[in-house]
């Protein structure tokens, strides 16, 4: 039966020291994170073990639950970013260059590459138009004509 080979955990501030024993043989590192501490532990056990098998028991505070516990939960946890910060692009025009329109719209300036031709802009204005004339129109014919007095 081949012995299996421990590796013991103990967290010292932001490093931790990690000591891996088995066959007669026992060897120590730091490293600067649990994370950073399970691959060295690896690094450790090929000296002790190099054939490959070998069965390896993880303990933190002698548990391989809670050693599995706060390994796991370093590895899923995702690191604070900085917000990005996009510097304005040089293409897109300033708020100021903006027509009098855009500014009151309250609608947000679109970058170049998403605007539409002005001739379909124009276009669209036009129906737009027409349709408040029409919409206009139909709710005066709407209206009786004693009410319209």
């Amino acid at each position: 039966m081949v012995e299996p080979i421990t590796a013991t955990y103990v967290q010292e501030d932001a490093d931790w020291t990690i000591t891996v024993s088995g066959q007669g043989k026992e060897l120590t590192a730091r490293a600067p994170g649990i994370i950073a501490a399970r691959d060295r532990t690896d690094q450790l056990v090929e000296k002790l073990a190099p054939e490959g098998k070998s069965t390896v028991v993880h303990l933190l505070n002698g548990s391989a639950l809670e050693f599995t516990t706060a390994y796991m939960t370093a590895r899923l946890t995702l690191p604070e970013i900085a917000p990005l910060e996009v510097p304005p692009s040089a293409t897109a025009p300033k708020q100021a260059d903006a027509p009098a329109a855009e500014k009151t719209s309250g609608k947000p300036q679109l970058p170049p590459s998403k605007q539409l031709p002005k001739a379909v802009e124009d276009r669209k204005q036009d129906e737009q138009k027409a349709d408040d004339t029409k919409a206009k129109a139909s709710a005066k014919a709407a209206t009786p004509p004693a009410a319209r007095a």
